[in-house]
């Protein structure tokens, strides 16, 4: 894999990621009460697929590191794991809720009803994404990898994640914008992490461009 392959491939998952998280976020709001099991399962099968191409963003982001600054090889590899566990916690959350839905015979709110996902999706996918975004962000910093506003807001995101970890001290409403399971906690950050991987995506995408195409003569000086 050479880096413009890199960029583009990590550009276009980044995109496709994004695409999938933000049109995830608003079936949450689309009722009231418990939603049918339409409604969830469709979601949650949006996630599932946002989720699989986030996999694929952290490994090409990692591949791209190696090959434009070997040294911090490292700290693409921590953004990798970092990111690989905040997918796994996601997926497995997303399994329960899909699974509690299938078998109940009357309509569900899995958000409530499945007390296992409070603290996956919020305070310990929090403090996962707080982990990525930061590993992210330093990289890009130390390596121009791309601009700088990239590795500001990486940074400043990996703020606001940490400032919801200890959301599980305060119940379990999700009406609430700061709870274990409060939209604030769940919905409002995957929207915010959503339009910013759609920003870094096409930023990523857009910097392969700006590379001496493979086989082209280097520049005379």
């Amino acid at each position: 894999m050479n880096e413009t392959f890199a960029r583009r491939l990590a550009g276009i998952a980044g995109i496709t990621t994004a695409a999938a998280l933000i049109l995830e976020v608003p079936l949450y709001f689309v009722y009231s009460g418990p939603p049918p099991d339409s409604n969830v399962l469709a979601r949650l099968l949006i996630g599932i697929v946002a989720l699989a191409f986030l996999v694929v963003f952290v490994t090409a982001f990692r591949e791209l590191v190696k090959r434009v600054s070997p040294a911090y090889e490292w700290a693409g590899s921590m953004a990798f794991a970092a990111g690989l566990v905040y997918t796994s916690i996601t997926l497995v959350s997303s399994g329960l809720e899909a699974g509690a839905v299938i078998a109940a015979d009357h309509p569900i709110d899995p958000t409530i009803t499945v007390s296992g996902t409070y603290i996956l999706y919020g305070s310990i996918s929090r403090l996962m994404l707080a982990f990525f975004l930061t590993a992210v962000g330093y990289v890009i910093s130390r390596t121009n990898l791309l601009p700088r506003w990239t590795s500001r807001s990486a940074y400043v995101l990996a703020g606001i994640n940490l400032a919801f970890v200890p959301s599980l001290f305060f119940g379990n409403t999700p009406a609430n914008f700061y709870a274990a399971n409060g939209w604030g906690t769940t919905a409002l950050m995957g929207a915010i992490l959503s339009y910013w991987l759609l920003a870094l995506g096409i930023s990523t995408y857009r910097s392969a461009a700006r590379l001496t195409p493979a086989g082209s003569p280097a520049p005379q000086h």
